[in-house]
């Protein structure tokens, strides 16, 4: 089965380059989340000093450093990482995330569709699912790379359930897991948006297959999955009441201002690079994609049509139901919900459902194309949809802008100092009454007697130096946000209380006359500790099964 697939999967690598070809190119493009070679700076920081996962980022917060990745989905940073150290420039491994973030959700949505509808309407749901507009407005307008990178594993999960209910093989059961781990460190408003939709599919199929005794497996699969997460997902549960978050439900981020209308979703009017505003009238486009949603409706009106000849008829109808649920929730109309569910505020834009409008429709166009018998037909369609997707969606994937640039001018003067400062209410520890004003200094301030630092250095999650003090005692503030874990050793001796009560909630002590080492440095708490070990386990289970399963088969040979 898989030889006969390696032509249509040519084909959607080929065809996938029209979504990135504006990037295969010296230089860099500007988009409303101009953090993301920023991130992967700080997660190359992390790694080489070791500090690993990533938790703490030095230089964000404008210097004095925030939890980043104790809050912020991390994986997206982790694979461009793995493109900076193969020796790409930070801006060229961003590039590479977004280009192998197209391909790998053309490949994933590929895997789903023939599963259900067969290779041409795999690949029609593949080629759609790439080009849907959304997809181009993610990263090219927002640079949502979380979101962008969800799209990979939406696909994946329903595939794995799918195909687990149908087979019964305990390889699905891995395939869901790590698909499971790898959507919940990769945005956790989509996993939050999309794991409701997973129950249910699970639940659908469970019930249309007479499967149930099958539930207890499906679980045990997404504990697992969790487990995966369990570094990121523990800590961002029970250690979210130390940042303050009330800035990212609040103001401009206020559910409310961003429902969308139906124009907006169905019929083009405007493609623009802009924000989201009150009323129809952004400047950001919301528009499902026609092609998208004609032929969604198609694929629905050949379903009731062929009902009572088609055994696949239900599951045409779950999608699309489900493409229907997620439209109303873009809508006003559904802000009753938005109030009941308090969660929900943390979407912060309704139209984020286009997530999963974008993956519901996509995956139902390709079934037009499942009832054609004749095989010359069906490839003559795939092709006139393809081609026109194309054409109608393919001018939207490229920035608006490009700038020569490279890391050194990134990283550097006016550009440097924007990177410093952007979102620094975002994850901003609760200790500080305010953000700051300006850079933090490179060595400790003294705000009582007199001190001097000779020499003093910071890493990612640590700090340290020499500290002589002239008068009786003096204190010490450290450029450095207090934040749970933090600890602080004096010539080896651990200070039993720090003091944050200051403006910013920097760390504080006072040191006697004399010259001292000072070192602090960021550690585990105990929900950390029990996150790291629950990946650390998941992992360790996974290397088993993988070693059982080669054991089991070298016995057999």
């Amino acid at each position: 089965m898989w030889k006969k697939s390696w032509p249509w999967v040519f084909l959607i690598l080929v065809l996938s380059i029209f979504s990135f070809r504006s990037l295969l190119r010296p230089g860099y493009f500007p988009m409303h989340d101009d953090m993301q070679a920023m991130r992967v700076l700080q997660i190359d920081k992390c790694i080489k000093d070791g500090q690993i996962p990533c938790r703490w980022v030095p230089d964000m917060g404008y210097g004095y450093g925030y939890p980043q990745f104790i809050y912020y989905s991390p994986l997206p940073y982790y694979v461009m990482e793995i493109f900076h150290l193969g020796g790409l420039q930070i801006v060229d491994s961003v590039k590479a995330g977004i280009i192998l973030g197209f391909i790998l959700s053309g490949l994933t949505m590929y895997l789903f569709g023939r599963s259900l509808w067969g290779n041409l309407g795999g690949v029609v749901s593949a080629i759609f699912y790439v080009f849907a507009p959304y997809h181009a407005s993610d990263i090219y307008t927002r640079g949502a790379m979380g979101e962008f990178w969800a799209l990979v594993f939406l696909p994946l999960i329903f595939w794995a359930i799918y195909e687990f209910i149908q087979t019964e093989k305990q390889k699905y059961i891995v395939f869901l897991a790590l698909s499971t781990g790898g959507l919940l460190i990769t945005h956790n408003i989509t996993s939050v948006a999309f794991f409701p939709m997973v129950g249910l599919w699970s639940l659908f199929l469970l019930i249309r297959y007479q499967k149930v005794w099958l539930w207890k497996r499906l679980l045990l699969s997404f504990l697992w999955g969790a487990g995966f997460a369990g570094f990121f997902l523990l800590p961002v549960i029970f250690e979210k009441r130390f940042v303050h978050v009330e800035t990212m439900i609040s103001g401009y981020f206020n559910y409310l201002a961003h429902f969308v209308s139906l124009k907006q979703l169905f019929f083009f009017s405007h493609w623009g690079y802009g924000s989201s505003e009150l009323g129809s009238y952004d400047d950001l486009s919301f528009f499902i994609g026609t092609m998208q949603w004609v032929f969604s409706v198609i694929a629905i009106v050949i379903a009731f049509i062929l009902r009572k000849k088609e055994k696949i008829f239900p599951i045409v109808v779950f999608l699309f139901l489900t493409g229907l649920a997620a439209t109303f929730m873009t809508h006003q109309r559904s802000s009753f919900i938005w109030s009941k569910i308090a969660i929900l505020s943390y979407f912060q834009f309704p139209w984020r459902f286009l997530t999963i409008i974008t993956f519901t429709t996509s995956i139902l166009s390709g079934y037009v194309v499942f009832n054609i018998k004749n095989k010359k037909t069906g490839v003559l369609l795939c092709t006139f949809m393809i081609c026109l997707v194309l054409l109608l969606n393919g001018l939207y994937f490229r920035p608006r802008e490009w700038y020569n640039i490279g890391d050194k001018e990134k990283f550097s003067g006016s550009l440097w100092e924007k990177e410093l400062t952007i979102s620094i209410y975002d994850y901003l520890p609760i200790y500080a009454k305010f953000p700051p004003d300006r850079q933090a200094p490179v060595k400790p301030t003294v705000t009582e007697g007199v001190a001097d630092f000779p020499s003093y250095t910071k890493g990612s999650n640590w700090q340290k130096g020499e500290v002589i003090v002239s008068s009786e005692k003096a204190k010490i503030v450290l450029p450095l946000y207090y934040f749970p874990g933090f600890k602080v050793w004096v010539d080896g001796r651990a200070i039993k209380t720090i003091d944050y009560n200051n403006d910013l909630g920097l760390i504080s002590f006072y040191l006697e006359n004399g010259s001292h080492e000072v070192y602090t440095k960021l550690l585990r708490t105990p929900v950390r500790i029990i996150g790291d070990c629950l990946s650390l386990a998941s992992i360790l289970l996974l290397f088993f099964v993988i070693f059982r399963k080669k054991l089991s088969f070298l016995r057999q040979t």
